[in-house]
C-alpha cells in the first residue's frame, strides 16, 4: 500500500509539472511580444501594430519630403514576349517605399526561360537606387502563353545628389540558355 501512494504522490507532481509547463508555453507568445517592444528588437511585433485597428507606428524619418523624385520605368525585351510596366512613372520621395509591378506574357508555343537585367538613367542614381525586391534577382520559367505579373519594391537613398529629379529604370529581359525544347507531342 505505502508503494501505491507514493505512485499516486508522483503522478500528481508530475501533473502540476505537467500544467506549469503548459501556462509557461501559453504565456510565453504574449511575454515575448511584450518584451519586444520594450526593447524594440523584434520587427514583427512592431510590424503587427499595422493592422487596421492597432496602434500606429512612428512614421519613417528618413523619408525626404522637401524633395520629390519622378521614377520612369521602361521595358525592352530580346524576343518574341510581351514585357512592360504597368505604369508608366512614379512620383515617389527619397527614404519613401515605393512598389510597381511590371507584366509579361509568354507569347511563344514553347517554354521559355528569362531574366531582366536592370540599368539606370542617369548613371550616378545607380548606386542610391536599392531595390527590396526584384524580379531581376532570378531566373523564370514560363509556359506558353503564361502570363505573370512581378514587383520591384525599391527605395530612393536620401543622399541622392540634389540636381537629379528624375530617374529612368529600365529593364532589358532575355532569355537565358538557349531555346527549352517544347513539350513532347
Amino acid at each position: 500500500m505505502a508503494l501505491r501512494g507514493e505512485n499516486l504522490k508522483m503522478v500528481r507532481k508530475l501533473a502540476v509539472v505537467a500544467a506549469g509547463m503548459f501556462a509557461f508555453g501559453y504565456a510565453l507568445i504574449p511575454l515575448y511580444k511584450h518584451i519586444c517592444e520594450l526593447t524594440g528588437i523584434n520587427i514583427l511585433a512592431v510590424g503587427e501594430k499595422q493592422v487596421p485597428g492597432g496602434s500606429t507606428v512612428a512614421a519613417n524619418t528618413q523619408v525626404d519630403e522637401s524633395r520629390t523624385i519622378t521614377v520612369e520605368f521602361d521595358a525592352n525585351s530580346q524576343g518574341p514576349w510581351k514585357f512592360k510596366p504597368a505604369q508608366a512613372s512614379v512620383q515617389v520621395h527619397p527614404g519613401q517605399l515605393a512598389t510597381v509591378m511590371y507584366e509579361f506574357q509568354n507569347v511563344q508555343d514553347r517554354t521559355m526561360a528569362a531574366q531582366a537585367i536592370p540599368s539606370y538613367a542617369p548613371r550616378n542614381a545607380a548606386a542610391h537606387f536599392n531595390k527590396l525586391e526584384c524580379f531581376c534577382f532570378n531566373q523564370y520559367t514560363l509556359a506558353p502563353g503564361e502570363k505573370k505579373q512581378w514587383p520591384v519594391a525599391f527605395v530612393i537613398d536620401p543622399k541622392l545628389p540634389k540636381d537629379v529629379k528624375t530617374i529612368t529604370l529600365s529593364y532589358t529581359f532575355f532569355e537565358v540558355g538557349g531555346k527549352m525544347p517544347g513539350a513532347p507531342g
